[in-house]
């Protein structure tokens, strides 16, 4: 009896400590991107919609733990669209935000060779990126990608929240929110005029970073 007990004992204690996940930083003030991106968008985007994953990816968490403890197979498996929801739009605006940047960055040098490889030129891959943000049904990303075996880049474009890395296994370098919330305040239905916008702020200095971390 005792060592049931302690047992649940140490549970709580596991549960009560467990680091939960934080809505991180913008780097830049919400009206930095302006006129590319506004600053509504930009404030609703971060503090409502980012922070809603935050929120509900903790409370999922939570309660498959306890689904865990004790032993609710049906209740964990119930959790996993929640947290695979929920993960991948925090996994994926973590990234977003760094991605973008109101200070005018290039591609590094091996970057842009990736990109010359794989794309020709800077101008055919924006012209591939755009085409598989435009052809998104619903709401979902584009990405460019790396992917580890072929050591290339690959552009893809995944639905709703879906994470690229757990999806695809190609490690994301730069992602476009193609979910309406991202730009219909300032863009109405016009998503390929805001696509071609983001590209004026994105941030190369980022995506080159995460070419090196990925090789």
């Amino acid at each position: 009896m005792f060592r049931v007990q302690r047992i649940n004992e140490n549970l709580k204690l596991a549960n009560s400590s467990r680091s939960k996940h934080t809505l991180p930083d913008l780097p830049y003030d919400f009206g930095a991107l302006e006129p590319v991106i506004c600053r509504e968008i930009m404030e609703l985007h971060h503090q409502k919609h980012h922070n809603a994953y935050v929120t509900n990816l903790n409370a999922a968490e939570e309660q498959l733990q306890d689904a865990v403890a004790k032993k609710d197979v049906s209740k964990i498996i119930q959790l996993g669209n929640a947290i695979k929801f929920n993960g991948g739009g925090h996994i994926n605006h973590s990234i977003f935000w760094k991605n973008l940047s109101p200070d005018r960055s290039d591609p590094s040098v091996d970057l842009q060779k990736a990109l010359n490889r794989d794309f020709q030129s800077m101008e055919n891959f924006k012209k591939e990126m755009k085409a598989a943000a435009v052809a998104v049904q619903g709401s979902g990303w584009a990405w460019l990608g790396y992917n580890k075996k072929t050591k290339l880049l690959q552009i893809a474009a995944c639905p709703n929240q879906d994470p690229l890395e757990a999806s695809t296994g190609l490690v994301p370098l730069l992602g476009i929110d193609v979910w309406e919330h991202a730009y219909y305040l300032q863009y109405k239905n016009l998503r390929p005029n805001y696509v071609d916008a983001v590209f004026d702020v994105v941030n190369w200095k980022d995506v080159s970073e995460r070419l090196v971390k990925a090789q």
